[in-house]
């Protein structure tokens, strides 16, 4: 017999063996069935056939193990019997609001704010909850060692969203809407006329008018949006935009107000300004970039001592507070870029004209001017509204040749400035700043939106120059902020947008020092964590663990965020950073403008609370944005590995669940999935503490950084996955 068959046989007894126990329901078992479903129908008076029939008791063991169980918890007082001889509930148990996370068709958790565990709830015990709903859960059990807390929904307090992007299918009675959110493990029915003009296999927008029916567990929806043809590029990622509610288009009165905006200046605003039209300035962006938000002037005032400008369109001087402009930015709160568009913040009106510092046109901008000497110490510095004429624009090309050396107008202005931005790197780094430097990837599209290349982008000293001066900027408008009280003698500081990171989670640095012996690299964690780390990163250059060490150093991060609440940033290792060098595309960079020029005109510190609420609605939106790029790019991988169908790889094993192997592609840095189903050699089980999965017989392990070789076998667009399977190593 072959080895295949034997390990079938072995499932089919494993499966007989699993049947037979279950019927044999345990004393113990039967017990806490009969507890669990008084605690579901709390309020709900049961006596004892109603007992023995919900929880398909047929062994004349069990349904007396279910009468003892009724007579002990009426004993303690959990239970209390009615006079019609039925028993209910008798005791008060916890609630809690949460949100659901649905991980899969059996079961959901429910995480709770202030609750260390999150609430294991199953799927049949969610009320028709689903993913991201907000909901109150009834906790069953509390966690314990080998256990996790369980509980049952009792009330939905909001629903996440009642529309729904997915790929119809048409019959010619019914309709179905099948979801592309992984985590939406229903199908949306459709009766005929609630199809509208939407073909068969077509995506659309569906809208829920009913939850749960009697006919089956589906809800009740309605098309709202044709798509289009589902595979589309259009289609696909105007479903990704519906997915994530992002606009499509700007309303008409946004537009009309952005064209009635005055594109002259009068001769007071521009006297209210500090002039810098006569001085060297020009901007350096990517060479397809159709709006220049920042530009660096460069003026030679001594030996060795230069004052550096680094000029940002003004944007709140056009977006007036509460105007409907402002508005709508504030509910954008972030332009998002998706893999072949952008879905601006502003209107072009003002992205790409009024506010884009094109060459050789006066722009108003808001500037931090500093005197810095060779070693790139600053000696004083200045901030306020200016009016700057550009003398050129530098794609990122242009100037890193200028740097390396090559004749050219403002060559040595750049050089200098190259020379002056190490300075402040090596000051950075000193003081503790970890070195992230992850390889970004991206698609060259054809005419069509196809992915034809995948293209590894390069960061050059031209990019790592102009970040280091948008990061003096931004830290030392946040420290002259900090810097003032709200009133003399007061130790309280003004109200304030910061842009803060707390430090990494002391559990995943070690989960991260784990992996990173398994590839012969040891961080010291011990004191200077920033060092160690940078070590690290500086190890894994160029090496096929890198993309997954880098990865998983990442993780062990805290989230940046933005919050009145000045408590560093640990990844750039400041004291006070801030926003403040992209407003045509942050909301938070407008609002720190307009408290600046505030502090800077006298005003008195804003109300804490409702910067706050800003800053909060910025960082969702934040988030919002970057699940909406990583989607956009997931299609487009999918879309590209459809093309390899059937090919050999080398990957690297970049994450493990209960469900299988995720596998990163050396070559393509696209992740798929190895079903655990599918590792057919054994019977594999999930290790969720160490993060391996073991196989039961052979031992063999797999767990993080395995190098592995996989094959492409299939790749769903509508789902953005694309399934793996363990091959033998490529010849």
């Amino acid at each position: 017999m072959s080895k295949k068959r034997k390990q079938k046989k072995t499932k089919t007894t494993e499966k007989r063996f699993s049947k037979n126990k279950s019927r044999q329901s345990s004393p113990k078992k039967v017990s806490e069935q009969v507890r669990q479903l008084f605690i579901k129908h709390s309020g709900e008076p049961l006596n004892y056939m109603s007992v023995i029939k919900t929880l398909r008791l047929r062994d004349h063991r069990a349904k007396a193990e279910a009468k003892n169980a009724l007579f002990a918890m009426e004993a303690s007082g959990f239970i209390r019997k009615l006079s019609s001889n039925k028993f209910i509930l008798d005791v008060e148990i916890d609630e809690v609001a949460g949100r659901v996370d649905h991980v899969n068709q059996r079961f959901a958790f429910v995480i709770v704010a202030d609750r260390e565990d999150d609430i294991w709830v199953k799927t049949d015990d969610l009320k028709y909850a689903v993913d991201g709903d907000e909901v109150m859960v009834q906790v069953t059990r509390e966690s314990s060692e080998g256990h996790r807390a369980e509980g049952t929904v009792t009330k939905i307090i909001k629903r996440a969203r009642t529309e729904y992007v997915g790929r119809i299918e048409i019959s010619p009675k019914f309709a179905f809407v099948v979801p592309d959110n992984r985590n939406i493990h229903f199908d949306v029915f459709l009766f005929p006329e609630k199809v509208g003009k939407a073909a068969h296999n077509d995506k659309v927008l569906v809208k829920i008018d009913r939850w749960h029916n009697r006919q089956n567990k589906s809800p009740l929806g309605e098309v709202t949006q044709v798509l289009g043809p589902a595979g589309e590029n259009e289609a696909e990622i105007h479903s990704i935009m519906a997915e994530f509610n992002l606009p499509f288009q700007f309303p008409k009165s946004i537009e009309n107000a952005a064209d009635k905006i005055p594109t002259t200046f009068t001769k007071e605003e521009i006297k209210s300004r500090r002039d810098f039209r006569d001085i060297t300035t020009f901007t350096i962006d990517p060479a397809d970039a159709k709006d220049f938000d920042d530009a660096l002037s460069i003026k030679s005032i001594g030996k060795d001592k230069w004052e550096i400008g680094i000029h940002i369109a003004d944007v709140s001087h056009y977006v007036k507070p509460d105007s409907i402009l402002d508005k709508e930015a504030i509910e954008r709160a972030t332009s998002v870029y998706l893999v072949d568009r952008t879905i601006p913040m502003l209107p072009e009106v003002l992205s790409n004209g009024l506010c884009s510092l094109r060459p050789n046109e006066e722009k108003m901008t808001f500037s931090a001017v500093f005197e810095m000497d060779a070693k790139g110490h600053v000696s004083k510095k200045w901030f306020g509204r200016t009016i700057i004429e550009s003398d050129k624009r530098f794609a990122y090309e242009d100037a890193q040749a200028l740097i390396e050396g090559a004749e050219g107008t403002f060559g040595e202005e750049v050089r200098t400035l190259n020379e002056l931005a190490y300075k402040l790197k090596d000051q950075r780094f000193r003081q503790g700043a970890v070195n992230f430097e992850t390889t970004e990837v991206r698609f060259r599209l054809d005419e069509k939106g196809k992915p034809i290349e995948l293209i590894t982008k390069e960061r050059k000293d031209a990019h790592k120059m102009i970040e280091e001066f948008m990061l003096l900027a931004n830290r030392e408008v946040a420290t002259f902020i900090y810097s003032m009280q709200t009133g003399k003698g007061e130790d309280k500081h003004k109200t304030f947008v910061y842009r803060t990171h707390d430090d990494p989670d002391p559990e995943k640095l070690e989960i991260l020092s784990g992996f990173a012996k398994r590839f012969g690299h040891n961080i010291t964690l011990a004191g200077d964590v920033s060092a160690g780390l940078n070590s690290l990163l500086a190890d894994v250059q160029g090496k096929p663990e890198q993309n997954i060490l880098e990865q998983l150093a990442i993780r062990s991060m805290s989230k940046a965020k933005y919050t009145s609440n000045p408590v560093g940033h640990f990844g750039l290792a400041f004291e006070h950073y801030t926003h403040f060098t992209s407003p045509i595309r942050r909301y938070p960079d407008v609002m720190v403008h307009r408290l600046l020029q505030h502090y800077l005109d006298g005003g008195k510190s804003e109300h804490a609370e409702s910067i706050e609420k800003l800053c909060l609605h910025s960082s969702e939106r934040e988030k919002r944005a970057a699940d909406a790029e990583r989607a956009s790019i997931k299609f487009k991988q999918v879309e590209f590995m459809s093309t390899r169908l059937g090919e050999d790889f080398e990957g690297v094993v970049s994450g493990v669940t209960e469900w299988g192997l995720f596998v990163e592609i050396t070559e393509t840095k696209c992740e798929g999935l190895i079903r655990i189903t599918d590792l057919d050699d054994d019977f594999y089980d999930f290790d969720q503490k160490q993060l391996v999965i073991v196989g039961r017989n052979n031992k063999r392990r797999f767990t993080l950084g395995d190098k592995i070789f996989v094959k492409v076998v299939k790749t769903d667009i509508d789902r953005r996955t694309i399934d793996l399977l363990m091959v033998e190593e490529v010849e």
